[in-house]
């Protein structure tokens, strides 16, 4: 199977989801942040105050590319990742995309968990109420990019590894129907 780009808002979903559909898929799994983090010897939090975002999404760019050309993956990509550089006309054309969806609400509930707000450093000094606003103009403005997705998916039920696992099933037949083995 092509490579597969998990994309949508942060906290969708695309790592949570990605590791268990990964296995389901007998791929390897592979977050773009952690690949990132690896390969600079840094956080992304620590790279985003080192250099900027543009700096950070010229080096997530190179590492999509890079991570694009490998055989059998599932990628999860960084919520902004498919918003820059033309990134997601690459992974359409490199693999097939998936559009993570879920509510504002839900986003937000998960967001908000202070192990979830610390390592994003997009929302980490945000109010809840400021979190939600953010979640909203941001979702908002990346819908362009999220909605060229070959696949929309619904990643509400992850919440427990018995509905993680049970929604990769899913996803995973979905994969094989439209895109074969």
């Amino acid at each position: 199977m092509k490579t597969i780009f998990l994309i949508g808002y942060m906290g969708s979903g695309k790592t949570t989801l990605g590791t268990v559909l990964s296995e389901e898929l007998n791929c390897r799994f592979i977050d773009l942040d952690d690949f990132i983090e690896a390969k600079h010897n840094s956080t992304i939090r620590n790279l985003f105050e080192r250099f900027g975002e543009e700096r950070f999404r010229q080096m997530e760019h190179d590492a999509l590319l890079e991570v694009a050309h490998m055989p059998s993956v599932v990628v999860a990509c960084g919520g902004g990742t498919p918003c820059y550089h033309n990134n997601m006309s690459t992974m359409n054309d490199l693999g097939i995309t998936v559009f993570l969806t879920t509510s504002e609400e839900c986003l937000l509930a998960r967001l908000t968990l202070p192990e979830a707000k610390a390592k994003r450093p997009l929302i980490a000094n945000k109010t809840t109420q400021e979190v939600r606003q953010y979640i909203h103009q941001a979702l908002t403005a990346r819908l362009p990019f999220y909605s060229q997705a070959a696949i929309t998916f619904d990643s509400t039920d992850i919440e427990t590894a018995e509905t993680n696992a049970a929604t990769a099933k899913v996803l995973a037949q979905l994969l094989r129907s439209r895109f074969g083995d």
